[in-house]
């Protein structure tokens, strides 16, 4: 009997052992998912802007049927609308018009920067878009002011019923669902400009919550600490309705003492979840943009990578800029969509490969 008791609480202890995982990503964990998504071939520019009085930025990719498709945002001088694309083989794309567009009225009428929610996470999966309520959403930063990233700049949601495989006009909600003035709004945050968003289903069930928003924002600093103010940060809300977001907490989840952290994209590979985001303008690389992941097991901790950069600047199409990532795995070869910016400021999307592809003949 004592027997039986013993080998039931070495058991149980095991148990409890398998299912507490660490919460820092060792690198040499992080050194297999470096090995595993690395692009060392830059196919170059896959799309440019609809016409030439834009710049296009930010790409996510999805897939339906035999076509992928790709939303990106486009900025004309007046303020960010939402753009649609579409591929059969991830190399040649084609503009099928606008998502989001500028409105006569509303919160959001000069901005509407959109990011589609709910993209399947498995790496190598099949990329399709999740639904939820019957819908489809998409997460977007928006304005009333015309211009370059003008404050204020809030999130709101779009959504669907309709397959997102054309060009139409999302619909969307009447009010932001997370804003600087909020009374929830963290030091890191608080400066009226909230970026990019990215909305994953909470898998892991460590956040209590059906949904996960990770974003970034500029923010205020702690006190006394200058050098660090006005600087961009990811962090991240929840949400169980797609419809009401609060923070998580009180900390940003990826972050540095300089420059922006920004733009998330999140993929589970093998055991651990990978962000892929940007950075740019850090201390010791003041001039510099890069793309670059960190890694957790939980979903709230994350883990830099403290290696090389995924893409930075090498060709003349992305000389001044190379940033804002979109990371994909597709029949064994790994793509890496990024932001392309010479040093005209032309600005297009861009690919790098883990295979080389050859050379795009898209130019600016």
């Amino acid at each position: 009997m004592k027997y039986c008791i013993l080998i039931l609480i070495c058991l149980t202890t095991a148990g409890l052992i398998q299912a507490q995982q660490p919460v820092v990503v060792p690198q040499v964990a992080m050194q297999k998912v470096y090995e595993e998504v690395k692009t060392p071939y830059k196919y170059g520019l896959v799309l440019l802007p609809p016409d030439t009085g834009k710049k296009i930025d930010c790409p996510t990719v999805y897939k339906s049927g035999n076509n992928w498709y790709m939303s990106y945002i486009a900025f004309d001088g007046k303020g960010y609308e939402t753009w649609l694309a579409s591929s059969r083989d991830l190399l040649h794309w084609k503009n099928l018009g606008r998502q989001m567009s500028f409105t006569k009225e509303g919160w959001d009428k000069n901005q509407k920067a959109g990011y589609n929610a709910l993209v399947d996470t498995k790496w190598g999966g099949d990329y399709q878009l999740g639904k939820y309520d019957g819908k489809y959403w998409m997460s977007y930063f928006g304005g009333s002011s015309s211009g370059y990233e003008p404050e204020p700049l809030s999130i709101g949601m779009a959504y669907t019923s309709k397959k997102p495989t054309q060009a139409f006009e999302w619909q969307r909600l009447d009010h932001p669902v997370l804003a600087s003035s909020d009374t929830d709004v963290s030091w890191w945050e608080n400066r009226n400009k909230l970026f990019k968003s990215y909305v994953i289903e909470d898998k892991v069930g460590k956040t209590g919550h059906k949904f996960i928003m990770y974003y970034n924002a500029v923010g205020d600093s702690l006190p006394n600490n200058k050098p660090t103010r006005w600087y961009e940060r990811i962090g991240m809300a929840v949400s169980n309705d797609m419809v009401s977001w609060k923070r998580f907490q009180r900390e940003p989840v990826v972050h540095h003492s300089r420059g922006i952290t920004g733009d998330p994209q999140i993929q589970k590979i093998g055991d651990v979840w990978v962000m892929f985001y940007f950075g740019a303008f850090w201390k010791g690389r003041e001039t510099a943009t890069f793309n670059r992941f960190a890694c957790s097991y939980d979903l709230i901790n994350w883990t830099d990578w403290n290696g090389a950069d995924l893409v930075n600047s090498t060709i003349d199409i992305d000389k001044k800029y190379a940033h804002k990532s979109f990371v994909l795995k597709h029949k064994g070869v790994v793509y890496h969509f990024y932001c392309a910016v010479d040093t005209k400021d032309n600005r297009g999307i861009a690919v790098a490969t883990s295979i080389d592809k050859g050379s795009s003949s898209l130019r600016f």
